[in-house]
This record gives structure tokens, C-alpha cells and sequence, in this order.
């Protein structure tokens, strides 16, 4: 089974590796929103921003989480590139970059890798969500005082789309999971809401709906509310390209 869903994360990007890339940057065809595809029972979502992209396997009826990966990427004319930052299930893929041919006509994008042509509907371009993007955690508000927090190599990432989210904590130098959540939100009227579709963590949390006040001030994203546990939150965020990571 594991083998299985290796050859689908190969599937939804591959196609040829070459050693690992500082920095990813340039685009041409615009990739940005949420995509979809669906492979025996299991729901495959792509989540990008301009620069940066999670990929998340899961089956939500059964609450059973299967995988995710993702990290930074461009495209180059009808090649999708990617540099690999977190990987669950191949964690030795961290670092390499991946090189895929793409296809994008009438919402519908197609990845071609040596095996098959795999097909993502888009299923939104970035909007209505007001944030979209690329974020790191770098604060939390306990007792009226804020507690910073620098990404460096370990890392919690939240990337959105207009529709989807996606949490990620992982560590770019030794190549270490943590854990991922994600699912569908809303965002109007300052209130945040997140609707659990996957935990790798603890799956009797998917089918929750986390409620939030949010805001945001000179760039930087702050919600709070209560966690999955139950637990009093209060976060700051910052776009990643802000942070220059």
C-alpha cells in the first residue's frame, strides 16, 4: 500500500529528478488556487500559491490520512519544477527537484509523467478566502505577551487557497515529519472558519469545524479561538515571501 501511494505522489509530480535548487522562482502559466483529482476512493488536493504548493492525500469518509508533500516550484513554459521540503512517505525525496510536463486548458490541468496523464480539476483560483498565500507561524499570544517564533530549518507552514487550507510542520534539514491537517475555510466579516477534512495526527478530529476571529495587520495574519483539543489559541502569521524562506 505504501508503494501504491508513492507511485501516485509520482504521479500528481513527477517526472525526472535533478539535484537540489536553491531557489525556485519565474512563472508562466498561472498555477495559483486549488486543484483536485480522485484515485481509488482517495481525494488528491493541490493547494498553490505563487510560489509554493501542498499536495494532500486522503480518503475523508473513512478519516483515513494517506499522505502529503510539497515545497516551492515554477513554471517554465509547460514544465512544472519543484523543490521537495517535506515529504511523509518518501522523506529521501526532501531536497531533489522534480520536473513535470503540464497542460492547463478549460480549468483543467494535466501532469504528464512517464506512466500516465494525470488530470486536476481547479476548483477555485485563489479567491473568495482573503488569505491566500503562503504563511509561517511566527508568534503566539499567551498571558497578553507574545512568545516570537523564527522559521528556520523546522518549520509550521500554512498555505491557502480562495477555498482550502493546509497546515504542515516539518524540518527542512533532517527531513522530519510532523504532522498536516486540512480541509475547506471561510473568512468573512473578521471570523475564520477551518472544516477538517484530514489529520494526520488524530483522525476522530476530521468532521470539526474550528471557528476563529482573525485579522489582519500590516500584513500579518492573526486568529484566535480554540484548537481541534479544545485548548485557547492565539497566533500571528506572516506571508512567507515576506520572510524571504
Amino acid at each position: 500500500m505504501k508503494s501504491y501511494f508513492i507511485l501516485i505522489v509520482a504521479a500528481a509530480l513527477s517526472g525526472y529528478f535533478e539535484p537540489s535548487m536553491s531557489k525556485l522562482q519565474a512563472q508562466t502559466l498561472d498555477l495559483k488556487g486549488a486543484w483536485q483529482t480522485e484515485l481509488r476512493g482517495n481525494q488528491i488536493t493541490m493547494i498553490c500559491s505563487q510560489q509554493y504548493f501542498s499536495v494532500s492525500i486522503y480518503d475523508f469518509q473513512n478519516k483515513k490520512f494517506e499522505g502529503t508533500h510539497g515545497g516551492s516550484y515554477k513554471v517554465e513554459g509547460n514544465e512544472l519544477i519543484a523543490l521537495i521540503e517535506f515529504h511523509s512517505m518518501n522523506p529521501e525525496l526532501v531536497g531533489n527537484v522534480i520536473r513535470s510536463r503540464i497542460d492547463l486548458q478549460n480549468n483543467t490541468l494535466t501532469v504528464n509523467t512517464r506512466s500516465e496523464m494525470v488530470p486536476w480539476k481547479q476548483i477555485d483560483d485563489g479567491t473568495p478566502g482573503q488569505l491566500a498565500g503562503a504563511w509561517f507561524i511566527t508568534g503566539r499570544i499567551r498571558n497578553g505577551q507574545m512568545g516570537k517564533m523564527n522559521p528556520g530549518a523546522r518549520r509550521t507552514m500554512k498555505i491557502l487557497s480562495g477555498t482550502r487550507f493546509q497546515w504542515i510542520a516539518y524540518n527542512v534539514e533532517t527531513k522530519e515529519f510532523s504532522g498536516t491537517g486540512g480541509g475547506s475555510y471561510t473568512s468573512e466579516g473578521g471570523k475564520y472558519a477551518e472544516s477538517i477534512e484530514f489529520f494526520s495526527r488524530d483522525s476522530s478530529k476530521v468532521g470539526q469545524t474550528l471557528n476563529f476571529d482573525f485579522s489582519l495587520n500590516d500584513g500579518n495574519w492573526q486568529h484566535k479561538g480554540l484548537s481541534s483539543k479544545g485548548e485557547a489559541i492565539d497566533e500571528v502569521w506572516a506571508k512567507r515571501e515576506k520572510l524571504g524562506l
